[in-house]
């Protein structure tokens, strides 16, 4: 069986979206052939912890952790935090608007931490793997980003063992995220993102990324760039694990619910939603005494304004995080599930993992974002939800009253299996026999 380093920041007990894709591949590896060997921090700083993830762990794989030092106990008291508490990644702001100690924060992270925190991490890493490669048959590496970092460490094992082969995986883009002109760049800094992100294009033997817009976009660096491999840029999307469904009959909810799970940021508010839900509210009374708008997860106080603002606030459930066995279990409660693209100019090349997850609970999904973007593609494909465009209030008013009055479409079981996490696994495999 083929041995293969996975490098990756996020690993249980750590939670959140960020641990999903790579403890799902690490699950089925070994049906396809391959001895996954983890390597990840010792102390990192996880968003949240899900004990429940431990049971996706492989009995007998190793996993291997180093210490690593962060700038956040300092991050933290500069912006007035308690050290225990959780930094979130997103620019999300729960309890008040960012003062002037939070945006210098930003711009210090932006412009010293290149391409993140972790940066102190790479040195270290590469010093101790390399020493593990030499001593262990280790066939081939990945990377998995975000962090960036965890891509320099597999870049710098690279320049050590030229042999060694490397797939650096995408989970979110790197110059081309939706955040990156919020870190107030200067020039510099900006210039040195670049170079390390075109680096990591040039020497990675495979480049993978969860969706096709994001991996044309990263193509197109490469070429302009005169990469001569074009056909080493490949896709492999997130997916839902069948496994994790709940079984028997789940209970619904009593009420109509419209439900997001999820962290819910300034620009992933959906304000023609709130628009819309106001306008039926006012002229359907049935709907009004239905109505649960369902929100599990944090929120920035900007959303929660805007919730108040429409007169909405009564409608809401707030849940705080659940664990992922939980989240599950309230995915399939709910009437209907709702997906938001962040409106952003990168909007069109977004697919969260989470619509896979809202995908195989089999509740219909009410997305908002483009309607010629990656989502919308596979939406359509498999028939499993309604969406609209981000501004368009006369669908989105006809989408949700679909979902209430019972009209819902069949999904396309074939189109979906296509999707869970074994099969995309086989799929990872067979690009990996290929290296």
């Amino acid at each position: 069986m083929k041995k293969v380093l996975i490098l990756t920041y996020y690993w249980p007990p750590s939670g959140g979206a960020g641990v999903q894709r790579w403890l799902k591949f690490v699950k089925y590896m070994r049906e396809f052939g391959y001895e996954p060997v983890v390597y990840t921090a010792e102390n990192g700083e996880m968003p949240v912890i899900d004990e429940s993830l431990q049971k996706d762990i492989p009995q007998g794989i190793t996993v291997l952790k180093t210490p690593i030092w962060e700038p956040y106990n300092f991050y933290k008291k500069f912006i007035g935090r308690k050290k225990e508490d959780k930094i979130n990644a997103s620019f999300l702001s729960e309890n008040k608007k960012a003062g002037l100690t939070e945006k210098i924060s930003v711009w210090i992270r932006g412009n010293f931490f290149i391409p993140d925190a972790r940066k102190y991490w790479i040195k270290p890493s590469i010093t101790y793997l390399s020493d593990y490669i030499q001593k262990n048959k280790i066939d081939l590496i990945i990377s998995s980003g975000p962090p960036h970092s965890m891509h320099l460490i597999a870049l710098g094992l690279k320049q050590k063992h030229s042999n060694l082969k490397w797939v650096a995986d995408f989970r979110d883009p790197w110059t081309n995220i939706d955040f990156y002109e919020k870190l107030m760049l200067s020039k510099n800094a900006d210039a040195k993102h670049h170079k390390q992100e075109l680096s990591v294009l040039q020497n990675a033997n495979i480049v993978l990324s969860v969706g096709q817009t994001m991996s044309d976009e990263f193509l197109e660096m490469y070429k302009n760039a005169g990469g001569k491999e074009p056909d080493k840029f490949k896709v492999i999307t997130n997916g839902f694990d069948i496994e994790d469904l709940q079984a028997g009959t789940i209970n619904k909810d009593k009420k109509f619910s419209i439900a997001h799970i999820g962290t819910l940021v300034k620009d992933r508010n959906p304000q023609t939603l709130w628009k819309v839900l106001k306008k039926i509210c006012t002229e359907n009374k049935y709907f009004k005494e239905q109505l649960e708008i369902k929100l599990v997860g944090k929120i920035d106080i900007y959303v929660k304004e805007q919730i108040e603002a429409f007169g909405l606030t009564p409608f809401v459930n707030k849940i705080d995080y659940l664990p992922h066995n939980k989240v599950i279990e309230e995915q399939q409660r709910s009437k209907s599930l709702l997906l938001l693209v962040n409106n952003t100019k990168n909007a069109k090349g977004i697919l969260t993992g989470k619509f896979f997850e809202y995908m195989s609970a089999k509740v219909p999904v009410l997305a908002i974002g483009p309607t010629e973007g990656d989502l919308a593609k596979i939406i359509n494909e498999t028939q499993t939800g309604l969406i609209s465009d981000f501004n368009d209030e006369i669908t989105l008013e006809k989408n949700i009253l679909a979902y209430f009055n019972g009209k819902v479409t069949e999904a396309k079981e074939a189109e979906v299996n296509k999707y869970s996490r074994k099969e995309l696994t086989r799929e990872l495999c067979l690009l990996l026999n290929k290296l």
